[in-house]
């Protein structure tokens, strides 16, 4: 069974939106990691502001060996939700029926990883239903203030288990988890 992994930069007051502070860290350590991590997927899913997002951004970045641009334009993509109708990003499917049974079939099928950026209410959903497999905190030196992760979370409950950790030379830690069983 295929995984699903959300991949998420956080800051040391638990901030995760607007990513730009991560800049000044991003350096060829981080940019490995962030490609290897994409390698082993084969899918991204993401819900419609992200998706919103990243289809702004993505097409516009030039195809470089380093850019990540080629595999991120190419990747099979997944978007939750219930507005979005015609998606012009290359490789989109909108799913539009229940999120859980949607991504309950996503993950039976043959294929690598899912990766999710961020972690907002798809990430949320899927925590609930038990569907999210891993947890990758990218946790950055900076205070940065504003409404944390936990903003949206607030009816969740799950323990989890720490699966691996790595320290950067950047100061980043990514620290990630699974469900505990």
């Amino acid at each position: 069974m295929r995984k699903v992994i959300a991949s998420t930069y956080i800051t040391l007051d638990g901030v995760i939106e607007n990513p730009q502070w991560t800049t000044p860290f991003f350096d060829d350590e981080a940019t490995a990691y962030a490609g290897e991590q994409m390698r082993a997927a084969d899918a991204l899913l993401m819900g419609r502001r992200t998706y919103e997002g990243f289809a702004t951004a993505w097409p516009q970045v030039e195809e470089t060996e380093d850019s990540g641009a080629a595999e991120m334009n190419g990747i099979r993509k997944y978007v939750a939700s219930t507005t979005l109708t015609d998606p012009k990003w290359n490789n989109t499917t909108v799913l539009k029926g229940d999120l859980v049974e949607e991504v309950t079939k996503l993950k039976a099928q043959d294929g690598k990883d899912i990766l999710m950026y961020g972690y907002g209410p798809v990430a949320h959903t899927l925590l609930k239903a038990g569907l999210l497999d891993e947890a990758r905190f990218w946790i950055h030196p900076v205070f940065v203030g504003g409404d944390t992760v936990t903003t949206p979370l607030a009816d969740v409950k799950a323990t989890l288990a720490l699966a691996d950790t790595k320290v950067m030379k950047s100061g980043v830690i990514i620290a990630s988890y699974r469900r505990a069983r």
